[in-house]
C-alpha cells in the first residue's frame, strides 16, 4: 500500500558491541615517572666519608708515633753508676713502630688532595686504583710495626721463664702503660686503612 513504510531495525548483538573501541575513549592515565637520582651520587658519598676515615687514620698513626716516641721512664732509686731507666729506642722494634707510624701518617695525609680529587669527579678510576695500591701498602707496614712493638709489649708484662726474661712493667709501670696505648693506637690505624680498601673497592 502507499504511505505504508517498512523499517528494519538492525540490532547489535553483544560480540559485536564488545569488540569495539568507543570513539571518545579517555587516554589512558600516565604513571608518574619518580625523578632520577643524579648519577655518581653515591661515589661522592664514599670519597667524602673516605677523607674523614684519613683524617682520622692521621690522627691514630700520628698519636702512636708520638706517644711511643716520647715514653721513657727513669726508676727513682739509682746510684752514681747504676741508673734504671727505660726508654723506647732501646729497643729497635720500637723504633721500626716510630718510623713506621710517622710514615703512615705523612701518608695519609698526602692522600687527601687525592680523595678530594675523588669528591669533585667521583667517576674517575685512576686515582681509586692508585689508593687501593698504596693502602695496601700502608697496611702491610703498619700492622708489621704494630705486631712486631705488640709481641714486646707482651713481654713486657708477662715476660718469658723460659728464656729467663722478667717482666719490668712491675717496675717500669708508667713506661708499659704509654707504649702499650701507643700499640692500640696503631692498630686503629691499621682498621682505617682497611676500611679505606674497602671504601676505594666499592667506588669501583
Amino acid at each position: 500500500m502507499e504511505g505504508d513504510s517498512t523499517t528494519i531495525n538492525i540490532t547489535e548483538t553483544p560480540k559485536e558491541r564488545k569488540g569495539k573501541a568507543p570513539l571518545l575513549a579517555a587516554p589512558p592515565a600516565s604513571k608518574p615517572v619518580a625523578p632520577k637520582a643524579p648519577k655518581g651520587g653515591y661515589k661522592r658519598c664514599l670519597a667524602i666519608f673516605d677523607v674523614v676515615l684519613r683524617l682520622a687514620g692521621i690522627a691514630a698513626a700520628l698519636g702512636a708515633a708520638i706517644a711511643m716516641g716520647s715514653t721513657d721512664q727513669t726508676l727513682p732509686f739509682f746510684t752514681q753508676f747504676f741508673q734504671f731507666k727505660a726508654q723506647f729506642d732501646d729497643l729497635p722494634a720500637f723504633t721500626f713502630f716510630v718510623i713506621a707510624n710517622a710514615i703512615t701518617a705523612a701518608y695519609l695525609a698526602l692522600t687527601i688532595p687525592i680523595s678530594i680529587v675523588c669528591i669533585v669527579r667521583p667517576h674517575l678510576v685512576a686515582p681509586r686504583v692508585i689508593l687501593i695500591f698504596l693502602d695496601t701498602v700502608m697496611v702491610a707496614l703498619t700492622t708489621a710495626a704494630a705486631g712486631g712493638a705488640a709481641s714486646i709489649v707482651y713481654l713486657a708484662h708477662n715476660g718469658n721463664s723460659d728464656a729467663n726474661w722478667p717482666a719490668i712493667c712491675q717496675q717500669f709501670n708508667d713506661f708499659c702503660q704509654e707504649i702499650s696505648g701507643a700499640v692500640v693506637a696503631s692498630f686503629l690505624a691499621v682498621v682505617v686503612l682497611m676500611f679505606l680498601i674497602v671504601l676505594s673497592a666499592f667506588a669501583l
